[in-house]
């Protein structure tokens, strides 16, 4: 069993104040036993500002600072953050601690929904994967999660579960996306996904940018079958679930998704 722990959280504008956040949760997920700490997308600086101003390479200031925090507390810590990239930035992902330090940059990007993501973010294109006490877990962000063949990917790659941080729009119907898509990915790709959002402002009072995704919550754990394991509501909290990387090979066995695929594969 691997412990994972999902901190639904709203981040602010300020990356030095979400780093007092990053802290303060780590502690609270370190408490209760968990090896993997995951943080929502945007943990540095939520959406709705200029991103380009506050962006850092994975070995910056701010990526250094929770690689600190990861390593005081003997776990793997995935947060969202935006690196340079010429005019833009990259929707990286900070993947740090128990030794490992790099990141994953989102690749499918949200030009959807009135939204373009793509006018200030660079797409990535390299998925990737990190080991933790001997389970594989896959990378995504957000919108990814419409993609199945990423998480196929990740699947075949070895992967026992998909780490999914979000900063999911609001909107009419978004929520029950939200729901169908986790576990739909878990379904059809065998394996556990972890899947932390950012927290609903409504739900503290947080006043942000109208027309930017800043979450709804309702992170969830599906396991591989499809079923929701745990979830959470609109308000900031803390998930913390058991791991159970057998039950993704008895999934495949079982489906056989993976192995009767015609289409799709490499």
């Amino acid at each position: 069993m691997l412990r994972v722990a999902l901190c639904q959280l709203t981040s602010s504008t300020d990356p030095k104040s979400n780093l007092d956040l990053v802290r303060e949760w780590v502690g609270r997920a370190a408490a209760e036993g968990a090896r993997v700490v995951v943080f929502p997308e945007a943990m540095m600086a939520r959406f709705g500002v200029r991103l380009a101003p506050l962006a850092e390479p994975v070995d910056g200031p701010w990526a250094l600072a929770v690689s600190e925090i990861a390593r005081d507390a003997g776990v793997l810590v995935i947060a969202g953050m935006f690196t340079p990239d010429g005019d833009r930035v990259r929707n990286t992902l900070l993947v740090t601690g128990l030794g490992e330090h790099l990141g994953y940059d989102k690749i499918h990007l949200y030009d959807a929904f009135g939204f373009r993501e793509s006018d200030t973010v660079a797409g990535g294109s390299e998925q990737v994967t990190v080991d933790v006490d001997g389970v594989r877990l896959g990378l995504a962000t957000c919108y990814d999660v419409r993609f199945p063949e990423l998480f196929q990917s990740l699947a075949d790659a070895g992967s026992s579960a998909v780490v999914l941080p979000a900063s999911w729009g609001a909107g009419k119907g978004k929520r029950e996306q939200w729901e169908l898509l986790v576990r739909a990915r878990a379904l059809d790709s065998g394996c556990w996904v972890l899947a932390c959002g950012q927290a609903h402002p409504a739900a503290t009072g947080t006043e942000v940018n109208p027309k930017a995704p800043t979450g709804i919550g309702y992170s969830a754990v599906a396991d591989p079958f499809g079923h929701l394991h745990a979830q959470l509501g609109a308000e900031p909290d803390l998930l913390v679930a058991d791991i159970d990387s057998e039950l993704a090979a008895k999934s495949r066995e079982a489906t056989g998704v993976l192995a009767n695929r015609r289409l799709g594969r490499g």
